[in-house]
């Protein structure tokens, strides 16, 4: 599922603040190592992820995982990993999994007007800083 993130043909992302009930949107190229919020849509809603991969033909995508703050995981672990899971069998794009814990907090202490959109924003620099 997964391929070398570092790979030069994986040069533009979509990233996902995974939620039940809101999933945050972001894009961005490893070119800027910068990431834009793209948004917000319902939890679930495969069909608005299908427009947005269209809309951006992203190489790759990125999924905020959150653990507890001893990076322990929960019950939303796993639901984020299936959702990693399920955009990858559906879109055949690789799928990389990045540590989300504080991207919320982090989104709301700069005062984001969408938090979940911000935080996926957060994600998706932090996934550059971890594979530049």
């Amino acid at each position: 599922m997964k391929r070398d993130a570092a790979a030069p043909t994986l040069q533009s992302f979509l990233a996902f603040d995974f939620g039940l009930r809101r999933i945050g949107v972001a894009s961005g190229t490893r070119l800027l190592g910068a990431a834009e919020p793209r948004g917000t849509i319902r939890g679930g809603d495969f069909d608005a992820i299908a427009v947005l991969i269209q809309t951006w033909q992203p190489d790759a995508l990125v999924v905020g995982v959150p653990r507890h703050l001893d990076g322990a995981p929960h019950e939303m672990t796993a639901k984020a990993q299936n959702f990693g899971r399920r955009l990858a069998g559906r879109h055949h794009l690789p799928v990389f999994e990045v540590d989300e814990r504080y991207t919320s907090v982090a989104a709301e202490a700069e005062g984001a007007p969408d938090v979940d959109a911000a935080a996926a924003a957060l994600i998706l620099e932090q996934f550059f800083r971890e594979h530049p």
